[in-house]
């Protein structure tokens, strides 16, 4: 499964939501691509008052805030579907 990251460079949210993204991988198993918004003037014109957003695959768009319960739940269903 994938997991993309909007992100941008100094984003503290951006870090714990990272930090809880590595707590999670080996449990349920993902790849993630992070998305520097400030690269992708497309991304930026999106998501440039959102970030940290996250798009699973086979899953919900997250927006802020993230809690870990919360992210662990829609990974855990998403990994489900695309398994599917």
């Amino acid at each position: 499964m994938r997991v993309r990251l909007y992100t941008k460079p100094g984003c503290s949210l951006c870090d714990e939501l990272k930090a809880d993204l590595q707590a999670l991988q080996s449990e349920i198993g993902f790849v993630v691509e992070e998305c520097n918004i400030e690269a992708n003037q497309a991304d930026f014109a999106r998501f440039r008052y959102l970030i940290p957003v996250l798009d699973i695959e086979g899953g919900p768009l997250l927006h802020p805030p993230h809690d870990f319960v919360t992210l662990r739940h829609a990974l855990l269903a998403a990994g489900r579907q695309v398994d599917a």
